[in-house]
């Protein structure tokens, strides 16, 4: 099969950028796939953070991409489809996670639509956590252009059929991102954190933003005793200030690490070595696709039921799962040092094996073949 694959590609750093190339060296194992990327991804205005590149401390996964899609220029979206289409492709697989892309994406789309090649989105979010009055008409419109759709979560799943009912999907976990490199010694892992050895310590991974409930774990802290300590590891998209004022006044201040920065992929193993437990206290959520990190590193999850996340840790057993509260936050991180870790992490160890990138890549090119 030849697959046209048209979304984030390095240079672009985060992971849609290295969930696509995962995904790109999987197919190209038994397809024809050709990589397409964005001349540019967001105007700088729209960006809040410091740069959409990758770093020479990121650990990314060089994809020799052609860049056609700039998706602040109108002009551009017809001429990067029919570029696109001079090279005969069977199917385009573009990624879609934000309302921003419907135009450049659905104009793209349906030009092949119209030209009876099929179009496949993998869905990440199909109504954005941060909601605006434009979301549901112009994603009901992409949608439309589609001939189906990958989604990794009930709730994305849900969300779909709410839009465009007897859509053809098929649902599969997100895989394991497998590219930061190995565990490493948790004692070394927290010293170099400079970390208390003797604490049991949590962490809170990711770019910062409202709907992630950083508040709620910061407020959490203060009803756990001196035993525990959090790690903070992000950048901030908004302003920090508020969570910084949380911290400063929370009686369990000096046992508060914040790291408010973009995180190098080459800081990565050191963070989930070091930590105990990855703790996303989200206020809403699709997927995440930072438990598949922590699973990479047999860390296991204390996770808020929104979204998709309840779904995959109960039924592998892989964590726990809490109410979106200060209190269910404390009494399930306090419930998850009272309980067998060990059983948690061969829980993950399982899990690892059905989350593989070649069962993901297998189970989509399957069904695009019965499009």
């Amino acid at each position: 099969m030849k697959i046209a694959l048209l979304s984030a590609f390095y240079p672009f750093r985060g992971g849609i950028a290295q969930f696509n190339a995962n995904l790109y060296r999987e197919l190209q194992k038994k397809h024809e796939v050709l990589p397409y990327t964005f001349k540019r991804q967001y105007p700088g205005f729209l960006f809040p953070g410091k740069t959409q590149y990758v770093t020479a401390e990121d650990n990314a996964i060089p994809v020799n991409s052609i860049p056609v899609l700039d998706t602040a220029n109108p002009l551009s979206y017809r001429k990067c489809a029919r570029e696109i289409i001079k090279t005969k492709p069977d199917v385009l697989i573009l990624r879609y996670w934000m309302t921003y892309l419907a135009p450049a994406s659905g104009t793209v789309a349906a030009y092949f639509k119209n030209k009876g090649i099929r179009v496949i989105s993998i869905l990440d979010n199909v109504i954005p956590h941060e909601r605006h009055f434009f979301d549901k008409p112009l994603t009901t419109w992409f949608l439309k252009q589609n001939s189906g759709f990958v989604v990794m979560s009930k709730s994305v799943r849900d969300d779909l059929l709410a839009l465009q009912p007897g859509a053809r999907y098929i649902l599969r976990e997100h895989p394991l991102y497998n590219h930061f490199g190995e565990k490493r010694d948790k004692l070394i892992s927290g010293q170099e954190l400079e970390l208390d050895p003797k604490k049991k310590t949590l962490l809170f991974f990711g770019l910062i933003r409202d709907y992630k409930g950083l508040d709620l774990l910061i407020d959490a802290m203060s009803l756990l005793d001196d035993s525990y300590q959090l790690v903070i590891a992000g950048e901030c998209y908004g302003d920090f200030g508020k969570y910084r004022q949380a911290i400063d006044a929370s009686p369990a201040c000096s046992r508060i690490k914040a790291m408010n920065r973009y995180i190098s992929d080459d800081e990565v193993p050191q963070l989930f070595s070091a930590a105990d437990l990855l703790v996303t206290p989200y206020r809403s959520a699709t997927q995440s696709g930072v438990i598949p990190i922590a699973y990479h590193f047999d860390l296991p999850v204390l996770a808020t039921d929104v979204g998709g996340l309840k779904e995959n840790i109960e039924r592998a057993g892989t964590g726990l799962v809490c109410l979106p509260t200060v209190e269910s936050l404390a009494e399930n991180i306090q419930k998850f040092y009272r309980s067998d870790r060990e059983t948690f992490v061969a829980n993950i160890q399982k899990e690892k094996k059905a989350l593989s990138w070649e069962a993901f890549a297998e189970a989509m090119t399957e069904f695009i073949e019965t499009l």
